[in-house]
């Protein structure tokens, strides 16, 4: 049963006494590329796991998962995982799990925990889920302390008008969207049928909401005028047709949910063509 830590210099040692390997009187090294922040409400706890346990071994990291519970008694409790995999000509891969679960107030001020965790030097990234609270002090306290957002709007409601907010922030941190990414084998095939895409004046989809409404953005800043959007919904996104013609299906299979992440992960720049394709899509 894993320890119960309750403050950082615990969660600190832990990590240092979990790299040790009792058998070998050795010390692994740590191999981490990154620290991933996760901020994971109640209800996204059991997706978040399984997302999760698929990105180990691709990408080691220090991965800090935060778990608000703000109608709960003031204090903050975690545990500590550390995993080892082999990873080739007798090396060792080493990854660090932080799991804190931050009640009452401290929901509030999840910085003053996530920032003394930051591995130096490495890039940093935070995974929301579920809608951001624009504007609520623990959604701006960890942007400011992370180089890149991750968020998935298919988890968020009353789209479009849920995207109001977001160009807000793009000045401010790169956010990467995974209902975006999810597009990424429709958009070229898209592209590719310029010039007689130029004159397209609806779009229907059948996908999510969010495929929906960033792919007509993506058309409407690219071509610079309006485009009809009708929604088939569908749980992913299986077709898409210009002014009532089925456009062809992209080759390859629809990556997984760990996939789409670790691939996330890589990326590292604003994406203006993303921010555009918002813009429009907001209205």
């Amino acid at each position: 049963m894993a320890q119960t830590l309750t403050s950082i210099r615990e969660i600190e040692r832990e990590l240092s006494s979990q790299r040790v390997d009792p058998g070998a009187e050795q010390v692994y090294q740590r191999t981490s590329v990154m620290t991933h922040t996760a901020w994971v409400p109640p209800e996204w706890v059991e997706a978040a796991e399984d997302v999760l346990s698929g990105l180990a071994e691709r990408h080691p990291s220090r991965t800090v998962v935060l778990f608000p519970q703000p109608d709960e008694e003031d204090g903050l409790d975690g545990d500590v995982e550390v995993d080892v995999y082999p990873g080739g000509e007798g090396r060792k891969i080493c990854t660090e799990t932080i799991r804190v679960r931050l009640r009452g107030p401290r929901a509030a001020a999840p910085a003053s925990v996530v920032q003394p965790l930051l591995l130096p030097d490495l890039p940093a990234f935070l995974r929301w889920r579920g809608m951001p609270p624009f504007g609520a002090p623990e959604f701006e306290q960890l942007v400011d302390v992370v180089d890149r957002l991750i968020v998935d709007s298919t988890e968020w409601p009353d789209l479009p008008a849920s995207y109001a907010r977001l160009p807000e922030i793009f000045d401010h941190v790169a956010v990467s969207d995974i209902a975006w990414a999810r597009t990424s084998r429709w958009r070229p095939m898209l592209a590719s049928l310029w010039p007689g895409i130029a004159d397209v004046e609806r779009l229907r989809v059948t996908g999510t909401a969010a495929q929906g409404h960033l792919l007509a953005g993506w058309l409407r800043s690219r071509l610079q005028r309006p485009i009809e959007l009708e929604l088939e919904p569908s749980d992913r996104l299986v077709g898409v047709e210009l002014d009532g013609e089925p456009a062809p299906f992209p080759p390859g299979d629809p990556p997984s949910g760990a996939d789409v992440l670790s691939e996330e992960l890589d990326t590292f720049n604003r994406d203006r063509v993303y921010e555009d394709a918002v813009r429009a899509a907001a209205g």
